[in-house]
């Protein structure tokens, strides 16, 4: 079997560590809303994920660069995406429960997968796309979760199955 040369330990680089530190200080960070309100997918797990894609990305970048890219080249990147994508998905459906007429961590689930792609974003270098997608998941939990007041239809649904009880 042949395989890849190893890259020696004086291979981390600046680039390496700024990538994966960046996902390792954004993936808790972006879970610190789930954290804050109970859910079961907090500080930790959105951290190990946001990791986890960040290295399965910059892996995938230098095994490609490493390989010919001659015709007849099966190596393929955008399969990252596809594994990341499924990991989370099951991740995601394993959270998401029905109850008392009334879903729950569907938005821990949907915040898990950005959470991923924030990671897959970091392994990548893309810091444009890195610093958006944090400012609009803050935005997005934060703020949103004021805005939708007594109006959420989350509520209403609760409220009527709750027989109008407070």
């Amino acid at each position: 079997m042949e395989l890849n040369p190893p890259v020696p330990i004086h291979g981390i680089d600046l680039q390496m560590l700024l990538r994966l530190g960046v996902a390792a200080l954004l993936g808790p960070l972006l879970g610190l809303d789930r954290e804050m309100r109970g859910h079961a997918a907090g500080l930790r797990t959105h951290g190990l994920i946001c990791v986890s894609a960040a290295a399965m990305t910059v892996s995938v970048i230098a095994l490609y660069l490493q390989f010919d890219h001659g015709p007849g080249s099966r190596m393929d990147p955008l399969r990252i995406f596809e594994a990341t994508g499924s990991f989370v998905g099951i991740l995601g459906a394993a959270l998401v429960v029905f109850a008392r007429g009334r879903l729950h961590n569907l938005t821990t689930a949907a915040h898990l997968w950005l959470t991923a792609v924030i990671g897959v974003a970091c392994g990548a270098g893309q810091w444009p796309l890195v610093a958006i997608c944090v400012v609009v998941s803050f935005l997005m939990l934060t703020v949103l979760h004021f805005v939708e007041g007594d109006w959420s239809r989350d509520r209403r649904i609760e409220d009527d199955c709750d027989g109008g009880k407070p």
